[in-house]
């Protein structure tokens, strides 16, 4: 474990010296399943696993749960040493941004202004700004970031392309307790009741997908079932729901090709997103 900077990126280097791949796992800790599985796919390559666990103040808003995030360290270094990871790397605040908050931000582009972008402002931003940050202290390397947080992972995607970083995105499957639920850090915020509730985010998209499967084409047929079935949860409060191009995220009125359903709702003082990808069978 280290929490320096310059510790971190000269492990990284001497790996690839060594002439082993370096495999990147970012986080914000409160390490869960869903974290896990994506270093099980770094480990498959015998590579050198390199985690960081850092609670990124930029991407998140005034009135938003930065003070509450759940924080256990000592429990997520002892899982990352379980899943047999190289290195983890630990910085606060101070090591990341020792000049206090950047001047020198990353763009997300205009994908980064919808959806989160428009329930967050500033959250891609300030991903972008953090992971361009990590991915320059790692070096060349593949990265891996989960499905269920699908607008980020877009975004890390064409950064990496529009910046020509030297850098392979690893997009990993959404993992899911049985009922369905995706599993998340701040799924910790939810009482039992709204535990409960939560499930209708993957039942609205369920729904969806059988639809597709069934063939309905028409994008707001399946926003407006997305809707009914979140809107009819007491406990849940709906942010929005949305179909889009997998390609380009970009609004379908007909689904052509590979489209994602995505949805996020509040339930107390936990917000919630999902999504899932919907494949036409012609």
């Amino acid at each position: 474990m280290t929490g320096e900077r310059r510790e971190f990126r000269e492990a990284c280097q001497a790996a690839r010296l060594e002439g082993r791949t370096v495999a990147f796992v970012p986080t914000m800790g409160s390490l869960h399943e869903g974290h896990l599985s994506l270093m099980a796919a770094a480990r498959k390559e015998m590579a050198f696993a390199a985690v960081s666990i850092f609670v990124n103040p930029l991407q998140f808003g005034p009135a938003e749960d930065l003070a509450a995030y759940p924080r256990d360290l000592d429990r997520d270094l002892e899982r990352c040493q379980k899943e047999g990871v190289d290195l983890v790397f630990t910085p606060d605040a101070d090591e990341m941004y020792p000049a206090g908050r950047p001047e020198v931000t990353v763009d997300p582009g205009p994908v980064g202004d919808r959806l989160e972008g428009a329930s967050r402002p500033g959250h891609f931003r300030g991903v972008c700004t953090v992971v361009a940050k990590l991915l320059g202290l790692v070096g060349a390397c593949r990265a891996y970031f989960g499905e269920k947080d699908a607008q980020q992972l877009f975004i890390v995607r064409r950064m990496v392309r529009d910046l020509d970083l030297p850098i392979q995105v690893v997009g990993c499957p959404t993992v899911r307790e049985p009922d369905g639920l995706a599993m998340s850090s701040r799924n910790t915020y939810l009482s039992g009741q709204e535990r409960r509730a939560a499930t209708c985010l993957y039942e609205s998209l369920a729904r969806a997908a059988w639809l597709v499967e069934g063939g309905e084409r028409d994008a707001r047929v399946l926003q407006a079932e997305m809707a009914k079935r979140i809107g009819a949860e007491p406990l849940a409060g709906l942010d929005y729901v949305a179909v889009v191009d997998e390609d380009s995220f970009e609004d379908v009125g007909r689904i052509r090709g590979s489209a994602r359903a995505l949805v996020a709702a509040r339930f107390g003082e936990a917000r919630l997103i999902d999504n899932l990808l919907m494949r036409p069978s012609d």
